[in-house]
């Protein structure tokens, strides 16, 4: 099963931004498909792939900081090819 999920990693202390990259730069690593813009990143492929690499990294990131947030949306389905039509 294919999915898409949206995703903002959000560190609640001085040094966040090193941590939403290095976050990022290992979902890349992952082989997923990644979209990024300037507000979340997007990451598509199947269910169980993209779940298991979701989980190892969001745990290794909550480790390495004080407190943060990870705000997720899922959808079952890939829409990585979107495209508008208006």
């Amino acid at each position: 099963m294919e999915i898409s999920i949206e995703l903002t990693f959000s560190p609640l202390q001085d040094d966040y931004e090193a941590h939403i990259i290095t976050f990022i730069k290992r979902l890349r690593a992952s082989g997923l498909k990644i979209i990024e813009n300037a507000l979340a990143t997007q990451i598509f492929g199947d269910y169980d792939t993209v779940m298991d690499v979701l989980h190892k990294e969001m745990k290794r990131s909550f480790e390495e900081i004080g407190i943060g947030l990870f705000y997720i949306k899922l959808v079952k389905t890939d829409r990585s090819e979107y495209a508008r039509d208006y």
